[in-house]
Protein backbone atom coordinates (compact mmCIF):
# COMPACT_ATOMS: atom_id res chain seq x y z
CA UNK A 1 0.00 0.00 0.00
CA UNK A 2 1.65 3.43 -1.01
CA UNK A 3 1.97 5.87 2.05
CA UNK A 4 0.00 8.71 1.57
CA UNK A 5 1.10 12.58 1.78
CA UNK A 6 -1.72 12.43 4.52
CA UNK A 7 0.43 9.83 6.19
CA UNK A 8 3.83 11.61 6.14
CA UNK A 9 1.88 15.08 7.31
CA UNK A 10 1.04 12.80 10.33
CA UNK A 11 4.45 11.65 10.58
CA UNK A 12 5.78 15.39 11.50
CA UNK A 13 3.22 14.74 14.63
CA UNK A 14 4.39 13.21 17.98
CA UNK A 15 3.22 9.89 18.56
CA UNK A 16 0.51 11.32 21.00
CA UNK A 17 -0.57 13.89 18.41
CA UNK A 18 -0.83 11.29 16.08
CA UNK A 19 -3.47 9.21 18.19
CA UNK A 20 -5.19 12.41 19.10
CA UNK A 21 -5.53 13.18 15.46
CA UNK A 22 -6.53 9.55 14.72
CA UNK A 23 -9.49 9.97 17.37
CA UNK A 24 -10.81 12.75 16.27
CA UNK A 25 -11.51 11.68 13.44
CA UNK A 26 -13.64 9.04 14.28
CA UNK A 27 -15.64 12.03 16.52
CA UNK A 28 -15.57 14.35 13.85
CA UNK A 29 -16.79 11.82 11.36
CA UNK A 30 -19.46 10.69 13.94
CA UNK A 31 -20.72 13.73 15.69
CA UNK A 32 -19.58 16.70 13.45
CA UNK A 33 -16.72 19.17 14.47
CA UNK A 34 -19.68 21.43 15.81
CA UNK A 35 -21.21 18.88 17.91
CA UNK A 36 -17.68 17.44 19.59
CA UNK A 37 -16.29 18.60 22.54
CA UNK A 38 -12.67 18.50 24.29
CA UNK A 39 -14.48 16.58 26.61
CA UNK A 40 -15.59 14.15 24.70
CA UNK A 41 -12.11 13.83 22.76
CA UNK A 42 -10.73 13.43 26.14
CA UNK A 43 -12.91 10.60 27.16
CA UNK A 44 -12.23 8.12 23.97
CA UNK A 45 -8.59 8.55 24.40
CA UNK A 46 -9.32 7.80 28.08
CA UNK A 47 -7.67 11.13 29.24
CA UNK A 48 -8.31 14.02 31.74
CA UNK A 49 -9.64 16.76 29.02
CA UNK A 50 -6.70 19.26 30.32
CA UNK A 51 -4.34 16.74 29.83
CA UNK A 52 -4.94 17.70 26.06
CA UNK A 53 -3.56 20.78 26.12
CA UNK A 54 0.08 19.77 26.89
CA UNK A 55 -0.83 18.15 22.94
CA UNK A 56 -2.88 20.19 21.29
CA UNK A 57 -3.38 24.28 21.16
CA UNK A 58 -7.20 23.63 20.45
CA UNK A 59 -9.95 21.33 19.37
CA UNK A 60 -9.34 23.84 15.66
CA UNK A 61 -5.66 23.40 15.62
CA UNK A 62 -6.70 19.49 14.79
CA UNK A 63 -9.17 20.24 12.31
CA UNK A 64 -6.40 22.34 10.93
CA UNK A 65 -4.02 19.28 10.54
CA UNK A 66 -7.09 17.74 8.71
CA UNK A 67 -7.83 20.05 6.40
CA UNK A 68 -4.42 21.17 5.34
CA UNK A 69 -2.59 17.91 5.76
CA UNK A 70 -5.59 15.93 2.67
CA UNK A 71 -5.29 19.37 0.79
CA UNK A 72 -1.43 19.29 0.55
CA UNK A 73 -1.86 15.29 -1.03
CA UNK A 74 -4.62 16.94 -3.44
CA UNK A 75 -1.90 19.27 -4.47
CA UNK A 76 1.16 16.91 -4.57
CA UNK A 77 -0.76 14.17 -6.71
CA UNK A 78 -2.02 16.91 -8.91
CA UNK A 79 1.49 18.55 -9.58
CA UNK A 80 2.74 14.94 -10.59
CA UNK A 81 -0.20 14.70 -13.28
CA UNK A 82 0.77 18.05 -14.49
CA UNK A 83 4.46 16.96 -14.90
CA UNK A 84 3.83 14.29 -16.56
CA UNK A 85 4.36 13.50 -20.56
CA UNK A 86 1.57 11.74 -21.40
CA UNK A 87 -1.43 12.19 -24.17
CA UNK A 88 -3.81 14.47 -22.92
CA UNK A 89 -6.82 12.29 -22.62
CA UNK A 90 -4.92 9.93 -20.54
CA UNK A 91 -3.31 12.90 -18.44
CA UNK A 92 -7.58 13.60 -17.70
CA UNK A 93 -7.51 9.93 -16.77
CA UNK A 94 -4.54 10.15 -14.93
CA UNK A 95 -6.22 13.26 -12.66
CA UNK A 96 -9.43 11.77 -11.74
CA UNK A 97 -7.55 8.70 -10.89
CA UNK A 98 -5.26 10.14 -8.52
CA UNK A 99 -7.74 12.56 -7.16
CA UNK A 100 -10.22 9.99 -6.60
CA UNK A 101 -7.73 7.96 -5.16
CA UNK A 102 -6.84 10.35 -2.69
CA UNK A 103 -10.66 10.23 -1.53
CA UNK A 104 -10.92 6.83 -1.10
CA UNK A 105 -8.07 6.13 0.67
CA UNK A 106 -9.25 8.98 2.91
CA UNK A 107 -12.76 8.78 3.11
CA UNK A 108 -13.23 9.97 7.02
CA UNK A 109 -10.83 12.48 6.47
CA UNK A 110 -11.91 13.92 3.46
CA UNK A 111 -15.75 14.01 4.81
CA UNK A 112 -14.29 16.26 7.49
CA UNK A 113 -12.56 18.40 4.93
CA UNK A 114 -15.35 18.66 2.58
CA UNK A 115 -17.76 19.29 5.48
CA UNK A 116 -16.40 21.18 8.59
CA UNK A 117 -13.54 23.87 7.10
CA UNK A 118 -15.67 26.22 7.65
CA UNK A 119 -15.00 26.59 11.20
CA UNK A 120 -11.38 27.11 10.74
CA UNK A 121 -11.48 30.71 12.37
CA UNK A 122 -7.83 31.13 12.70
CA UNK A 123 -6.44 29.67 9.28
CA UNK A 124 -9.75 30.26 7.49
CA UNK A 125 -8.93 32.99 5.02
CA UNK A 126 -5.46 30.99 4.40
CA UNK A 127 -7.70 27.63 3.47
CA UNK A 128 -9.95 29.35 1.18
CA UNK A 129 -7.38 30.87 -0.80
CA UNK A 130 -5.20 26.96 -0.93
CA UNK A 131 -8.94 25.43 -2.20
CA UNK A 132 -9.42 28.55 -4.55
CA UNK A 133 -5.39 27.89 -5.74
CA UNK A 134 -6.26 24.64 -5.89
CA UNK A 135 -9.00 24.91 -8.05
CA UNK A 136 -7.95 27.23 -10.46
CA UNK A 137 -4.90 24.88 -10.92
CA UNK A 138 -7.17 22.14 -12.05
CA UNK A 139 -9.28 24.32 -14.12
CA UNK A 140 -6.02 25.44 -15.90
CA UNK A 141 -4.86 21.98 -16.53
CA UNK A 142 -8.91 20.59 -17.67
CA UNK A 143 -8.66 23.85 -20.09
CA UNK A 144 -5.02 22.83 -21.35
CA UNK A 145 -6.82 18.92 -21.87
CA UNK A 146 -9.77 20.32 -24.00
CA UNK A 147 -7.44 22.69 -25.90
CA UNK A 148 -4.79 20.26 -27.42
CA UNK A 149 -7.94 17.51 -28.18
CA UNK A 150 -9.95 20.54 -29.99
CA UNK A 151 -12.50 19.56 -27.25
CA UNK A 152 -15.23 22.20 -26.75
CA UNK A 153 -15.77 23.61 -23.53
CA UNK A 154 -18.24 26.23 -22.63
CA UNK A 155 -17.57 26.99 -18.74
CA UNK A 156 -13.94 25.91 -17.67
CA UNK A 157 -15.17 26.75 -14.29
CA UNK A 158 -17.85 25.28 -14.33
CA UNK A 159 -16.47 22.00 -15.48
CA UNK A 160 -13.74 21.84 -12.86
CA UNK A 161 -16.42 22.22 -9.87
CA UNK A 162 -18.28 19.47 -11.44
CA UNK A 163 -15.14 17.41 -11.26
CA UNK A 164 -14.34 18.16 -8.45
CA UNK A 165 -17.90 18.13 -6.31
CA UNK A 166 -18.29 14.87 -8.23
CA UNK A 167 -14.87 13.14 -7.12
CA UNK A 168 -15.11 14.67 -3.45
CA UNK A 169 -18.51 13.53 -2.78
CA UNK A 170 -17.99 10.05 -3.85
CA UNK A 171 -17.55 8.52 -0.82
CA UNK A 172 -21.19 8.99 0.04
CA UNK A 173 -21.72 6.26 -2.46
CA UNK A 174 -20.14 3.15 -1.48
CA UNK A 175 -19.96 0.87 1.51
CA UNK A 176 -16.51 0.65 2.77
CA UNK A 177 -16.00 -2.92 3.13
CA UNK A 178 -17.99 -4.06 0.35
CA UNK A 179 -16.40 -2.70 -2.81
CA UNK A 180 -13.12 -2.64 -4.25
CA UNK A 181 -11.10 1.18 -4.60
CA UNK A 182 -10.35 -0.12 -7.83
CA UNK A 183 -13.62 -0.68 -9.37
CA UNK A 184 -15.23 2.59 -7.62
CA UNK A 185 -12.56 4.45 -9.13
CA UNK A 186 -13.35 2.45 -12.77
CA UNK A 187 -17.07 3.14 -12.17
CA UNK A 188 -16.97 6.80 -11.39
CA UNK A 189 -14.14 7.54 -14.11
CA UNK A 190 -16.01 6.05 -16.38
CA UNK A 191 -19.58 7.96 -15.82
CA UNK A 192 -17.58 11.57 -15.30
CA UNK A 193 -15.52 11.21 -18.67
CA UNK A 194 -19.04 10.17 -20.56
CA UNK A 195 -19.89 13.23 -18.94
CA UNK A 196 -17.45 15.21 -19.82
CA UNK A 197 -16.94 14.18 -23.53
CA UNK A 198 -19.80 11.98 -24.62
CA UNK A 199 -18.98 10.90 -27.89
CA UNK A 200 -15.22 12.54 -28.11
CA UNK A 201 -14.62 10.04 -25.72
CA UNK A 202 -14.00 7.62 -28.65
Amino acid sequence: MRITTFAFYQMELKEKQRRILNVAVELFKEKGYMGSSVRDLATKLNIKAASLYAHIRSKEEILEWICFGIAQEFFDELQEVKNTNIPPREKLNLFLDKHLSVVLENRDVTHIYSNEWRHLEERLSEFVELRRNYQQEVEELISEIYQAENWDLKSPSFTTRFILHTLNNSYFWFKRNSDSTDEIIDEIREKILFGLLGNQKQ
